[in-house]
């Protein structure tokens, strides 16, 4: 039988793939708050999602079986019994600072069925929604008007539900209309965990704004039948300081990684990674180590370079320097426990072809190269193909002259509308995690 998780490569035949059909999550932005968010734009929800289930259909029409994140996130809280105990884990980690909130809002998530109670997390808590027992310091000291009275013979002014908690009435953000934020970057699947072997990285992410989406992976693999029962590896748990996303996790084959030191993945995450790999036994044995321009425009290196077939990647040429040239850090098992080799190398072309093994190798530039087209089309994703099997990708139909470049290389391009879809900055690879692919020959 195959293991629930099997991914020895970035362009094996895609047979199961996680999505996360965008919801109200991105309706709830505005503009106050949309770049905290990590949002440029609002999507236009009933578009983005007509384009996402267009995204879906096109893995399914090519025999992929496609399972949503929302979906197996309720299964496994179902299965595991955990309903309180996810609850906990998700308010623990949502700035929720005064007591009488965190009771109501728990009570409020635990009266739900649990497929309501994901989707509501996911979408973010709006204040108006919760009925929590405290009162606003600003609801009985106004300026003006008549004294409040006083609550039969004692000293409170709060007149309906007493404190014992500051917090609960001089909150500085009473205009704030959210107890717990919305997720609206859960769309892009890709980041917050990452197959590898048959195994996964559940990731800690950079920003605040996206720490908790990975409290979904890890209730999913701790118990949904389909992955729990089946002693799925957990190279890298999200229990660490250090930072590392899944746009930044590249699987060559089954003995090599590529992972991009940048703005959402450190250093020190990979070389923890790499420890972790070479001791737990894995198949892999290299990670090429590519250090990219910290930049939101290049925010994982999945932004920027893509695998479409056995030889032959994408590439933005603005992560090169004048030559042609790119820090490609080698990392391998040290001659000691807890040490790691470390090669500097510069030249990313020799590198790529000493661990695939192929004397040729092809660097299809984004947007052609052009000055103009090129950082246009890498902003929308140019760069960002998923590969469903050797010499075949999904891509966002707006980059048409990276698409056409790729089909002047023999690629089979699979085109989807993004018009919304891309207002996140994250195309068809961000969109979807795989699960499983077939072996290369």
């Amino acid at each position: 039988m195959t293991a629930p998780i099997h991914v020895n490569s970035e362009i094996g035949k895609l047979k199961t793939v996680l999505l996360k059909r965008p919801g109200r999550e991105v309706e709830n932005l505005t503009p106050e708050i949309m770049e905290r968010l990590l949002f440029d734009d609002i999507p236009y929800l009933k578009v983005i999602q007509k384009e996402h289930d267009e995204f879906a259909k096109a893995l399914e029409d090519n025999g992929v079986e496609v399972l949503y994140l929302e979906k197996l996130a309720a299964e496994a809280i179902d299965a595991g019994n955990a309903k309180e105990t996810f609850v906990e884990k998700v308010l623990s980690e949502s700035n929720i600072e005064s007591p009488s909130v965190y009771e109501g809002l728990k009570n409020y998530l635990l009266d739900m069925e649990t497929q309501d109670m994901v989707i509501a997390i996911m979408e973010g808590i709006r204040k108006k929604d919760v009925h929590t027992k405290k009162e606003h310091l600003s609801d009985v000291a106004e300026d003006g008007g008549e004294p409040v009275e006083k609550k039969g013979s004692g000293s409170s002014y709060f007149t309906e539900d007493e404190s014992d908690h500051l917090s609960d009435v001089s909150n500085d953000d009473d205009d704030y209309p959210f107890y717990m934020d919305p997720m609206p970057n859960l769309y892009f699947t890709r980041d917050p965990a990452a197959s590898m072997g048959n195994g996964l990285t559940i990731n800690r992410m950079m920003f605040e704004a996206r720490q908790r989406e990975s409290l979904f992976m890890e209730a999913i693999m701790q118990h949904h039948p389909r992955f729990a029962s089946s002693d799925v590896q957990i190279w890298r748990d999200r229990n660490h300081t250090s930072f590392m996303e899944g746009g930044d996790e590249l699987v060559l084959n089954e003995k090599t990684l590529a992972i991009g030191i940048s703005q959402r993945t450190s250093a020190q995450a990979i070389e923890e990674l790499a420890l972790e790999l070479f001791s737990k036994g894995s198949t892999f044995e290299k990670i090429l180590a590519i250090k990219i321009p910290n930049v939101r425009a290049m925010m994982h290196l999945d932004t920027v370079f893509t695998m479409v077939d056995y030889d032959k990647f994408t590439i933005h040429p603005g992560i090169l320097r004048i030559g042609g040239s790119i820090d490609v850090y080698v990392i391998e098992k040290g001659d000691e426990p807890g040490k790691v080799k470390i090669t500097h190398e510069t030249d990313l072309e020799k590198s790529l072809k000493d661990v695939l093994g192929v004397e040729e190798l092809t660097l299809i530039p984004c947007g052609g190269g052009d000055a103009i087209a090129a950082p246009r089309e890498q902003w929308n994703d140019g760069s960002n193909t998923l590969a469903i099997a050797p010499g075949v990708v999904v891509t966002y139909d707006r980059n048409y002259m990276s698409n056409e470049l790729l089909r002047e290389h023999g690629i089979k391009v699979i085109e989807i509308s993004s018009s919304e879809l891309s207002r996140g900055r994250g195309g068809p690879r961000c969109m979807s995690m795989p699960l499983v692919r077939e072996d290369l020959n």
